[in-house]
């Protein structure tokens, strides 16, 4: 046989299973790799993921966790997103041979697994509800006949009656949990079947499971242990904090323009920009296509084709920019995110984390603004406390709170923790990270969000507006929300003014000469430090804490921030480029050539129906751009290259390098 024909592990290439199982004369899986053996399996599988992915280096706790799963112990790793989690599972399976299974909560998370294992050689199926009888048929045959390395799952049909019997006649030797945060009610995306995956292991107890997830926190983390019966397992918890991120949380006074504006200083690049309601997502997606911007949006209420080939598009590059609400990004691991915006405050520090952590998966520079109101807060409070009412009424005994991370309270409190992470002027990093139960040095600022960056600065006179705006809160009886306390504040000539009376009260016009939207931003701030509260039922009105009550008193300093000054335009693919170099130590990458790199990127991604970035990422395309490779052994040099890629697609790739050298 051909030596091309044959894959990184020595056997006749099988090829990757999507929908349609194994290829013709697939060998059969080896025998698990023996335990106890006294030698370190890194040794052996190290090799094995630079021929077969390409990577030259491991991340932080990849190792640790590779081992761990080599040596059949249980494992609960949490890696933030970009930590290079599905690798830690993805590896030792191709050394350790058998079955392993990966029980993921959403199809679009196996496909994009599966489609990213293919290009590489690796023997990876799916089982799903979207395949027809004759690929879930086909599938089902390979596992039989040992072919499938890796089998993705959804934990519906893991608990399928007979299903786990199955598995381990197929010769299943390791359990993997993805997305593990899930199985818990202390988490943000608690799925009620999750818990019932422990069950199943009691009963096949030499079955070692690892556990993955990128947000938990402490209390998530204990409760992930015990509901999957895990046995002294490794626990393996990487730096949450992201330094390749850059964050900002701004008032949010003209969306379109706001966003518009991180659009602009990322002209070209990938972005996701967040809203919290449907009808918002339609309407910022017509007026950014009204300025130019090539953008989709996405959310649940869309027919399904026009959210898939919304989807598609963005992935596959046709357009930069995806509006969507949360329901988009769960399993999009297109690496070259340079910027997402939540264009309204999140329900919790949790999913903004994840949401965020969409940018700069690859550990490129990428920019996180995030845009907040009061009314977001009232929003989501009404909306959390419509959902409990609903389910109490119902009486299913599983609300779609419970669905969404535990009960009401729970949920109230962790809205709560995050209009005080936006409003507040503290490291967006050190808050972060402490959020999740590590600590951070005090000794310096990050240097990557607005407060370390100095775009935020101090109110002068911050402590007597704090005691101005709560004074006219109680002269307004604390039965009056934000709007109507700001209008009181600047002065204004209405109706309702007039009809309350309140042109009369002493805190009439104190704030004359300040804006409206500065006015509403230092309400959010004094809500935020816990100064000022909003009222529970349909009409948020404000009152004091009795903190409010001391800060109106001037017992307690109190500092205010003024809304930040805009941030300059960089040209972002330049930046991108840059910075690449810098950190792989590489020539800086020909810009041109780099272009015409993408566009052969886009065009053998369009001809194999696959998203660009699983040919090659940005930062393979850059290196190439920089190194120019002449020859196979020069490509194979490159990182992100393995064995199977510079068979398929190194031809390709050397002859454009060649005609453009060539040409220049």
């Amino acid at each position: 046989m051909d030596e091309g024909t044959r894959n990184p592990l020595g056997e006749e290439d099988a090829g990757p299973i999507a929908v349609g199982g194994p290829a013709p004369g697939a060998a059969p899986a080896p025998d698990p790799r023996p335990a106890g053996s006294g030698e370190d399996p890194l040794d052996e599988l190290l090799p094995l993921i630079r021929r077969t992915f390409g990577f030259q280096s491991l991340l932080p706790l990849q190792a640790e966790a590779m081992r761990a799963s080599l040596e059949g112990r249980d494992a609960l790793v949490v890696l933030p997103t970009g930590g290079g989690k599905s690798l830690c599972y993805q590896a030792p399976a191709l050394l350790r041979g058998g079955l392993t299974v990966v029980i993921s909560p959403l199809i679009s998370l196996m496909k994009d697994q599966v489609d990213g294992l293919t290009p590489h050689g690796v023997p990876a199926a799916m089982l799903t509800s979207l395949q027809d009888d004759l690929e879930r048929s086909e599938v089902r045959q390979a596992l039989e006949a040992g072919h499938v390395r890796l089998l993705f799952v959804a934990p519906e049909r893991f608990l399928a009656p007979g299903f786990f019997e199955r598995l381990l006649r197929a010769g299943l030797s390791t359990l993997v949990v993805d997305e593990a945060h899930c199985i818990s009610h202390w988490g943000h995306d608690f799925r009620p079947e999750y818990r019932q995956i422990g069950e199943l292991r009691r009963s096949a107890p030499h079955i070692p499971i690892q556990a993955y997830t990128a947000t938990a926190t402490p209390a998530v983390r204990a409760d992930i242990v015990e509901q999957l019966s895990l046995e002294r397992p490794d626990l393996l918890v990487g730096d949450f904090d992201r330094p390749n991120l850059t964050y900002r949380f701004l008032p949010r006074r003209d969306a379109q323009s706001q966003v518009l504006a991180v659009i602009r200083r990322h002209e070209g690049e990938a972005g996701i920009v967040y809203c919290l309601r449907r009808k918002d997502v339609e309407r910022l997606a017509e007026q950014l296509g009204r300025k130019g911007v090539s953008c989709r949006p996405y959310h649940a209420g869309m027919e399904a084709a026009a959210r898939r080939a919304n989807q598609e598009d963005f992935l596959s590059e046709r357009v930069s920019v995806i509006v969507a609400t949360v329901a988009f990004g769960m399993g999009i691991d297109r690496p070259d995110v340079r910027f997402v915006v939540h264009a309204s405050l999140p329900k919790g520090i949790e999913q903004y984390s994840q949401e965020s952590g969409r940018a700069g998966r690859d550990g490129l520079p990428a920019e996180c603004l995030l845009l907040y109101n009061g009314s977001d807060y009232h929003t989501w409070k009404t909306l959390m406390e419509m959902s409990a009412r609903q389910a109490g009424e119902s009486g299913t005994g599983e609300s779609g709170a419970e669905r969404e991370g535990g009960d009401l309270e729970g949920q109230l409190v962790r809205l709560g923790q995050m209009m005080g992470f936006a409003t507040s002027a503290v490291c967006r990093h050190r808050t972060l990270v402490e959020h999740f139960g590590q600590s951070w040095d005090p000794s310096g600022g990050c240097g990557a969000c607005d407060v370390c960056l100095g775009e935020l600065r101090a109110l002068e006179t911050g402590g007597v507006v704090a005691q101005k705006i709560l004074s006219c809160v109680v002269h307004c009886r604390q039965r009056y929300g934000a709007a109507h306390v700001t209008d009181v504040l600047r002065g204004a000539d209405n109706a309702r003014i007039r009809s309350t009376g309140h042109e009369r009260l002493s805190s009439f016009g104190l704030l004359r000469e300040s804006s409206t939207r500065d006015v509403r931003s230092w309400i959010d701030q004094l809500v935020g430090l816990d100064l000022l509260r909003a009222a529970p039922g349909p009409y948020p009105t404000l009152y004091l804490s009795q903190e409010g009550v001391r800060a109106m008193r001037a017992e307690v300093p109190v500092t205010l921030f003024e809304i930040p000054r805009p941030v300059g335009r960089k040209a972002g693919a330049r930046r991108t480029l840059e910075s690449i170099a810098a950190q792989e130590h590489a020539p800086p990458p020909d810009e041109e050539l780099y272009d015409r790199l993408r566009a052969l990127r886009r065009s053998l991604a369009s001809e194999r129906a696959v998203p660009p970035y699983l040919i090659f990422n940005d930062r393979t395309l850059a290196l190439l751009a920089g190194y120019k490779p002449r020859t196979d052994e020069e490509l194979r040099r490159i990182k992100g290259v393995g064995d199977k890629k510079a068979r398929d697609l190194g031809p390709l790739f050397l002859e454009a390098i060649a005609d453009f050298e060539a040409r220049a």
